[in-house]
């Protein structure tokens, strides 16, 4: 998953990060809370970490701007130093899924950021077979079929379209898909996701008529959307 931290303190954040990384996630650490709002305006995180006393931007503001700003939200725990009943529960209504009350304990952390993922993005069932609508994929074979017709695939075409069904209705920034496909930082042309994603489209049939719209997000990335049939024309 990618995971961003925000702490003024370095060595915690460090800390933090390399918990999460021997955990297999990919970080981004920040220290001010405007730079991560900046970047929130263009990335795509699964979990956000959220120290409540930053100096510029507390992480409690940035949770009410999150909540307030982005359409499908990432869940968020508070890292903070404040342990009074008052201080957890204002965080907690504010919107937090969790709340980690500092020094962190290694294991403890890892256990609490696993069970805030999994009750935010659950598990695929495991069976190779996922079904949405008229699309049917096989993670075994990399495989889709449109109502029984089987859609030729390469295996980066099919793991793009996996990602955008499984996240319908949530922007994906370009750079959180090209970490999934590609790996951090690929030496690849930005083109290479455009040509991709229009290939997908037109493969899949993605347009409303159809029941889905695959469309880009200004200055962002892409988003999978599923149209109520009053919609689809």
């Amino acid at each position: 998953m990618r995971i961003a931290i925000l702490d003024d303190d370095p060595a915690l954040a460090a800390h933090v990060e390399s918990v999460l990384l021997e955990a297999g996630h990919n970080c981004a650490t920040f220290h001010s809370g405007r730079k991560l709002l900046n970047v929130l305006h263009h990335e795509t995180f699964d979990l956000l970490l959220l120290d409540w006393n930053v100096p510029d931007l507390t992480g409690i503001a940035l949770l009410g701007w999150i909540r307030e700003h982005i359409e499908k939200p990432p869940p968020v725990i508070l890292l903070t130093s404040r342990s009074a009943e008052e201080d957890i529960v204002e965080g907690l209504r504010g919107g937090a899924d969790d709340y980690i009350v500092k020094p962190l304990q290694a294991v403890v952390l890892a256990a609490r950021v696993e069970a805030v993922l999994r009750r935010a993005y659950p598990a695929p069932a495991t069976t190779s077979i996922e079904t949405f609508d008229n699309y049917v994929f096989d993670t075994s074979l990399e495989s889709i079929t449109h109502e029984g017709t089987p859609v030729p695939m390469t295996s980066k075409e099919f793991l793009l379209a996996l990602l955008l069904f499984r996240n319908l209705h949530r922007a994906l920034s370009r750079s959180y898909i090209f970490d999934a496909l590609w790996g951090r930082r690929p030496d690849l042309p930005t083109r290479t996701l455009d040509a991709h994603i229009s290939k997908i489209r037109s493969k899949l049939n993605l347009r409303p008529e159809n029941g889905y719209k695959l469309v880009p997000v200004y200055a962002y990335g892409y988003r999978l959307e599923k149209l109520l049939p009053e919609t689809v024309v």
